[in-house]
Formats: C-alpha cells, sequence, structure tokens
C-alpha cells in the first residue's frame, strides 16, 4: 500500500529570506507574493526559522500608544518583547523552524502540525537544507481523489497484495471517499484489521463495515457463526 508523500504534495518555488533581511524587506516580500510567512535561510540554504505575519504584527502590538489611542499591549514576555524589537529576520524569526522531509507520509506531516500548533511546514533534506513547503491545504489534497482510485487501491493493494483475499471475498463501494466493504470473511477477528487497513488508504473519510459477516467467531472462547 503506497502513501503519498510529502515531496509530492509540496510546493517547490519557495519564497525565503536571509537573516540579514531588514523588516521592512520582509514585510514586502510577503505582501509582493501573497504569503504569510518565509522561511530565513543562511547562505547555504539551510533553514535557521521562520518569520510570519505574526512575528511582523508583534512590533506593533508592542509600540507606545499615544495619547488617546489604546494601550499597546500589556505584560509581553521577555522574548516575545525581544523579538518586538528586533529589525532584522534573524532577530525577528520563531526558532527553530518546524520541519519535515520530503519521504514523509500525510499522516505523519499531519501529526506534526497538530502537535505543534503551526499551519505549515517547512521541508529540508538530510542537510537541513530548503527543499520546499507543504500547508495544510496541500495535505487536504489528498481527499481529491477519485473514488475509482480509492477503490482500486483497496481492492489490490489492501484486499488483493496486504491480505491475500480472493478477488471475489468482499465488495467496495466508494462515494465521496466514503468506504462500504460488504461480504463474507473466514473469521470476525479479520474484521477490524481489514478496517484499520483500509482507514489509512490516502483520501478515505470514513469506513463502514456494517455488511460484513463472518463464519467463525475467533474473538471469543468456543467460537460460533455469524
Amino acid at each position: 500500500m503506497r502513501h503519498r508523500t510529502i515531496g509530492e504534495l509540496m510546493t517547490r518555488e519557495v519564497v525565503s529570506v536571509r537573516g540579514d533581511a531588514p523588516f521592512k524587506e520582509i514585510a514586502r516580500t510577503l505582501s509582493r507574493h501573497q504569503v504569510t510567512a518565509v522561511p530565513v535561510v543562511d547562505g547555504g540554504g539551510r533553514v535557521l526559522g521562520v518569520v510570519s505575519e505574526g512575528d511582523l504584527l508583534r512590533k506593533t502590538a508592542d509600540q507606545a500608544a499615544t495619547p488617546g489611542d489604546l494601550p499597546a499591549v500589556p505584560d509581553l514576555e521577555a522574548w516575545e518583547r525581544a523579538k518586538a524589537e528586533g529589525t532584522r529576520a534573524e532577530e525577528l524569526m520563531s526558532a527553530p523552524a518546524v520541519c519535515t522531509r520530503p519521504e514523509w507520509t500525510v499522516a505523519e506531516a499531519a501529526r506534526l502540525m497538530e502537535v505543534q500548533g503551526v499551519k505549515r511546514l517547512v521541508v529540508v533534506d538530510d542537510e537541513d537544507r530548503l527543499v520546499g513547503i507543504v500547508s495544510r491545504r496541500d495535505l487536504l489534497g489528498i481527499f481529491l481523489r477519485e473514488d475509482d482510485d480509492i477503490r482500486r487501491e483497496i481492492l489490490e493493494d489492501v484486499l488483493g497484495h496486504t491480505l491475500r483475499l480472493e478477488p471475489s471475498a468482499l465488495a467496495v463501494e466508494v462515494h465521496d471517499g466514503r468506504v462500504e466493504l460488504s461480504g463474507r470473511l473466514p473469521f470476525r477477528g479479520m474484521i477490524p484489521a481489514i478496517e484499520r487497513m483500509c482507514a489509512t488508504v490516502d483520501g478515505v473519510v470514513s469506513v463502514s463495515r456494517t455488511r460484513l459477516t463472518y463464519d467463525v467467531d475467533d474473538t471469543e472462547r468456543g467460537g460460533g457463526r455469524s
């Protein structure tokens, strides 16, 4: 069973800035390319961090208010105030950058995004050089797979190649990424395993097994038929 990799989904033409890029150059870069964040790299293309609109806006939030205006945001942490006072990318950026590798799967990248609370991941090679960037929208691209492609992968790779089941053992229907399985299996214990494997196929939204039956209940002592 083949999973799509980050290398297949990522954007390869990535806008980046050097560590000594001044504040206004970063702001112009974000505006010109209509992006919300850019990687910060050194002279060898190695990723140092990421600077975002939020990093730049922290300076505005920390500016002293003039009479009659709303007060500046109070109680900034020391590190936030240091970034707010920065004037170059290396002072403003969030570091280290949250990175992934081109060979990672969508599931691995999605888990990292969730754990780190980020909307994008910088993609680097084995020497930490910038090779791309992948966003939540890019990862959602796997759910644009055609139902026929998903069905074919389940029949050929999951049921046929991996589980060694006869093609006629189960019927597979896919509608808008929702998989419905029907048929009869030798053992009840096979059902959750098949469900889990089908659920990991790229593009699957849900798996229904309500129409599956079995010959022997191997999950209980003594067994039985259904």
